[in-house]
């Protein structure tokens, strides 16, 4: 009988991905189901046409600069491509324009300058307070949007390399004056594409869309050695309504970690991530895992579908982050149809994970990490199937685990770690521990992510 209501549960959450239209606004469970459609632009112009020299030694940010200048005034008429032909772009920090297509051909390579004279300052996002690494200001990313819409950056797989050796070692050395770069970061901004290229040796993130909507990322590939510190993939940050579909992720770090700000400036700046889908992505974190929650979450994350991913040679497949301090929260996650193989820890969610920015945290800002939902996943050589430690004032609640079988590798008689956490549990292997045992029954279902999802849909 319990298995039948398992199966109507399941059955009632894949009816419930159903699109639905409410007044102008689009729900629907899979975010990704509705990608835009990108019609070629009316206007194209190339970047040689302002003087750029693709010799992976001539500084081209002025040519960059000036074509996006000259591209604004296509902006209503329709907007307008700037083209990037075989060659070496080397450039500093670049800013783009709204409706404006940034494309790449085959063989192109925009080059991240390695003077960090040639990157701009800027001072920290509001939700963090300080620059995530150094205190002060920050250096601006390689390629930048702000309070932008409808901005493509697409090719027929171009490359963007940050060059991120020198920026590397000037970390691990604590050699910086000001936080370190990324490749891509769209600030409060709407409508955003990037597909169809490869992003190689990030100096920190690759993607970072922060205080912004309607995202749409595919079909890209990252890549950064495993050795690289703390070089991360994607990072919807204080965001709404993203797409992460069909992208390969190795990095040194995360590979996606969602974020919402950090301690009392998130808390204050308010500004959730949310209605988030992720699926069909290959990922690979050599220090890190390869889905993040937080730790910087204090805006909060709610409603992330994750499905149909494959994760490997990972420390961590999934993990929820967080600390006394943060606020915000967890909840409304789902994750489901994953295959694992040779990660450490497969499942991780831990109540004391991270730093603080400055000593104006409030330590009675506990956050709150409920209604997870993992199922449907296979993984093979595990260490730990999950390792699970909350916060004693304010448990982890409602993890729900359903249809999961693990290999374990190692002889470790407790492949389950559990302290501060309850949950349910059902057709799970190895068995979990006694905290997340509780079998799944109808008086439990008011507790339970997956009935909720059946009952209402969920924004994405």
């Amino acid at each position: 009988m319990r298995r039948m209501l398992v199966a109507l549960l399941l059955l009632l959450l894949q009816l419930s991905n159903a699109t639905k239209i409410v007044g102008e606004e689009l729900e629907l469970v899979g975010q990704c189901d509705s990608k835009p459609t990108l019609d070629p632009r009316p206007h194209s112009v190339s970047i040689l046409e302002f003087g750029a020299v693709g010799d992976g030694k001539t500084l081209n940010t002025i040519a960059f600069q000036n074509a996006i200048f000259y591209l604004k005034s296509f902006a209503d008429k329709g907007g307008a491509q700037l083209y990037v032909p075989p060659g070496k772009w080397l450039t500093g920090s670049i800013n783009l324009t709204s409706h404006l297509t940034l494309f790449l051909e085959k063989g192109a390579v925009i080059l991240g300058s390695q003077n960090p004279s040639h990157w701009e300052l800027v001072n920290p996002l509001p939700s963090y307070g300080r620059g995530i690494e150094v205190p002060g200001k920050r250096y601006r990313s390689l390629i930048n949007g702000y309070n932008l819409q409808d901005v493509v950056i697409t090719g027929d797989d171009g490359v963007i390399d940050g060059q991120g050796l020198v920026w590397w070692n000037w970390f691990s050395s604590h050699s910086l004056n000001y936080s370190r770069p990324h490749l891509v970061e769209f600030e409060d901004s709407k409508y955003i594409v990037v597909s169809n290229l490869t992003f190689l040796n990030t100096p920190a993130y690759n993607i970072h869309p922060v205080y912004c909507s309607n995202v749409y990322i595919y079909n890209i590939s990252v890549s950064a050695p495993s050795e690289s510190p703390h070089t991360v993939g994607i990072v919807p940050d204080s965001s709404d309504h993203v797409c992460i579909e069909g992208s390969n992720i190795a990095t040194g770090y995360d590979a996606i970690a969602l974020k919402s700000g950090w301690d009392q400036y998130g808390i204050a700046y308010g500004r959730p991530s949310k209605n988030i889908h992720i699926r069909r992505v290959h990922l690979q974190s050599s220090s890190g895992s390869s889905i993040a929650f937080g730790s910087e979450m204090s805006g909060g994350i709610s409603n992330v579908l994750v499905e149909h991913v494959q994760l490997h040679n990972s420390s961590t497949a999934i993990q929820f982050r967080t600390t006394k301090g943060r606020g915000g929260y967890i909840k409304g996650i789902v994750v489901s149809d994953v295959e694992m193989e040779n990660i450490s820890t497969a499942f991780s969610a831990s109540g004391h994970f991270g730093l603080h920015p400055d000593d104006e945290f409030d330590p009675n800002a506990l956050p709150i990490v409920q209604d997870i939902t993992l199922q449907n996943v296979r993984g093979s050589n595990i260490k730990i199937a999950g390792n699970f430690s909350g916060i004693q004032e304010s448990p982890f609640t409602s993890i729900y685990l359903s249809n999961i079988t693990f290999l374990i590798s190692s002889s470790s008689s407790s492949s389950w770690i559990c302290s501060d956490v309850s949950g349910f549990s059902d057709s799970v292997i190895p068995l979990p521990c006694s905290d997340l045992s509780h079998p799944y029954s109808i008086s439990s279902s008011a507790a339970s992510p997956l009935l909720n999802s059946a009952r209402k849909t969920a924004v994405l």
